[in-house]
């Protein structure tokens, strides 16, 4: 009986863990990154709020460090909306990130 279940149980389910090893690296290989970049210009603000025609690359993930026209001084860089008015500041892009 034991010899009987053996031939017949462990085939299926060696074929079973095998199918789902499959699927399991195929998913992982799909999977996005954690430390993909929303890269965004930013602009600087002008004093009545409207932003300048001066730009740099900046990010929307939120990090600890604002995005500035120098790498750690000057102006803030602002995400620039529709009615060209700097709101939303933007973040510095750090090594690609």
């Amino acid at each position: 009986m034991k010899t009987l279940i053996l031939k017949n149980v462990l085939p299926a389910a060696v074929v079973a863990l095998a199918v789902s090893g499959a699927f399991a690296t195929t998913s992982m290989q799909k999977a996005p990154e954690k430390n993909d970049v929303a890269l965004k210009w930013g602009y600087f603000a002008n004093p009545n709020g409207t932003c300048s025609p001066n730009r740099t690359q900046c990010s929307d993930i939120q990090k600890e460090e604002l995005c500035r026209m120098g790498d750690t001084s000057g102006p803030i860089a602002y995400e620039k909306n529709a009615e060209n008015n700097c709101v939303q500041p933007l973040y510095r892009v750090v090594n690609g990130q």
